[in-house]
């Protein structure tokens, strides 16, 4: 029923206004308004963006091109393995090869069928450095539990002559509230694993003191990360490969690769997938 003012023509107190009254909420703590302030909604947002990213891969690729003189360009070659440790009869070499292969597909470069016709030798080189231990600065918010606001609240302070009960607004103790205080920068030690993948094409001719095989392009691209998960970051690395074959970088660029899962249809998503 609504509040009436007045229970008698002698006792009246106070409507109740409806912003000023707030009933208690229920048990447990709410969000100070510094939590939900444009400011904090911002940077929550970008923590999301921030962590999403992380579902890729984080490379650094180094490119540099020296094209033939020949007016046909080099287009058909044959792989070979750059590090005696990689023999080419083992799965690992024919795993990466593969991967390398879908890679250099997207580039309209083949595998040439009889290796004396190739116009280049691709020499592969792949694996992981040893651990390197970093300092690495961190960041995290800090919030804690701290008295809630007064609230205001209708409770009856007497009785009329009636004996209908008399109403007024009195101050009660919220419930608390957990407060954004600030944020706390702290360092940690992480031990990081540098994974690369080297890719150099060279001319197919024998070499010789007067007139050696010329390089043709090289492609260096690196992962650093925690993870000691090589076999993971192999179709990654060569992904990142498709896009600066036969370029020159001018120094070592840095991009991000998003994975199969948040991009099906991405370089990552292709590689994996093979011709």
């Amino acid at each position: 029923m609504p509040f009436e003012p007045c229970i008698s023509e002698d006792t009246c107190f106070p409507p109740l206004h409806p912003l000023a009254v707030k009933f208690r909420p229920p048990t447990g703590f709410t969000l100070t308004p510094a939590m939900t302030s444009p400011v904090h909604a911002i940077c929550a947002a970008a923590a999301l963006l921030m962590t999403g990213c992380q579902s890729g891969y984080d490379v650094k690729v180094d490119a540099i091109s020296h094209p033939p003189k020949a007016a046909d360009p080099a287009v058909s070659y044959e792989i070979r393995s750059r590090d005696p440790q990689n023999p080419e009869d083992t799965l690992r070499f024919k795993e990466a090869a593969k991967f390398v292969k879908t890679a250099l597909s997207a580039k309209g470069l083949y595998e040439a069928p009889d290796s004396q016709k190739a116009d280049m030798i691709i020499d592969i080189d792949y694996g992981m450095s040893p651990p390197k231990p970093v300092m690495e600065s961190r960041s995290e918010s800090i919030y804690d539990m701290v008295p809630g606001p007064a609230i205001m609240e209708p409770m009856q302070v007497g009785t009329a002559k009636d004996g209908s009960p008399i109403y007024a607004m009195v101050s009660v103790k919220g419930p608390p509230v957990m407060q954004y205080l600030g944020q706390r920068e702290y360092s940690v030690l992480v031990v990081n694993y540098e994974k690369y993948l080297r890719l150099s094409a060279r001319e197919n001719r024998p070499d010789d003191e007067a007139h050696p095989a010329e390089q043709v392009w090289t492609v260096d691209i690196t992962s650093e990360g925690e993870s000691r998960n090589f076999r993971k970051y192999l179709p990654a690395l060569a992904a990142a490969s498709i896009e600066y074959i036969g370029k020159d970088t001018r120094g070592q660029k840095d991009i991000h690769l998003k994975d199969e899962a948040a991009d099906k249809n991405g370089a990552v998503a292709f590689v994996k997938k093979g011709m």
